[in-house]
């Protein structure tokens, strides 16, 4: 799961989604894509295990992984 643009609110500590997430984690690796987490200033509260991936990082995501599923 990559998390972008307001989504990566989901990834920061003390928010109301954090132990759905946490528990998400169990079963599923989770992304954020960095630049979005630094513009809403949330780049010092990424929760632990969450990996942050730059643009570069995206693409080989989506390259690596046969689906790709976008919600707006």
């Amino acid at each position: 799961v990559l998390l972008i643009e307001d989504a990566v609110y989901a990834a920061t500590a003390g928010n109301a989604f954090e132990v759905k997430l946490r528990e998400a984690m169990g079963r599923l690796k989770v992304y954020v894509l960095q630049p979005d987490l630094e513009a809403r200033g949330m780049g010092d509260r990424l929760i632990a295990g969450v990996t942050a991936v730059d643009y570069g990082g995206f693409v080989n995501l989506t390259i690596s992984n046969n689906t790709c599923q976008s919600w707006l």
